[in-house]
């Protein structure tokens, strides 16, 4: 179901929604992957572990 409020939440949400309603879980540990890949990208980008990581991909 639609959420009200216009927050940043509300994606989660709805997408959380469309996950249980269609049975879509193999969504969620794509999701999660793709999340922690590109914090790590972005924690590290300006720190000298940057030339390690990016020579990972």
């Amino acid at each position: 179901m639609a959420r009200a409020s216009g927050g940043k939440l509300s994606i989660f949400g709805e997408l959380w929604d469309f996950m249980k309603v269609r049975k879509k879980w193999w969504l969620g540990p794509i999701l999660v992957t793709m999340l922690l890949l590109g914090s790590l990208i972005v924690l590290t980008e300006g720190s000298a572990v940057a030339p390690f990581i990016y020579a990972l991909f």
